[in-house]
């Protein structure tokens, strides 16, 4: 018989990246209890379950980005969120160099 069973496609999430996760669920815990937020309180407020809650503070790669933005937002952190990558050096030194060797063969002609 044939198993027809679908799995659950994961991205792989390298250590370095893992750490990076668990450091931003570490602050959105700390966030909550500046605050005096129980994870209860949070998961009423965003619809989410207190075992999702509980995997965001864990850093859990598994849970939906949108989950972590609705955290972010209760907190009123989810500004903070929209900065990330705004400020892309290395993106904009490599358009620059492209630009750079476009006006090179510009004048070439």
């Amino acid at each position: 018989m044939i198993n027809n069973v679908k799995r659950k496609r994961t991205a792989p999430v390298f250590p370095k990246n893992r750490r990076i996760l668990s450091e931003l669920g570490e602050n959105i815990k700390l966030a909550c209890k500046r605050r005096k937020y129980t994870q209860s309180l949070i998961a009423e407020r965003t619809g989410l379950s207190r075992l999702t809650v509980r995997k965001i503070e864990q850093g859990d790669p598994t849970v939906s980005i949108g989950h972590y933005v609705a955290v972010l937002s209760v907190l009123g952190l989810v500004a903070d969120f929209a900065k990330v990558a705004s400020d892309d050096a290395l993106g904009r030194k490599l358009q620059d160099i492209k630009l750079k060797g476009s006006d090179a063969r510009g004048r070439a002609k």
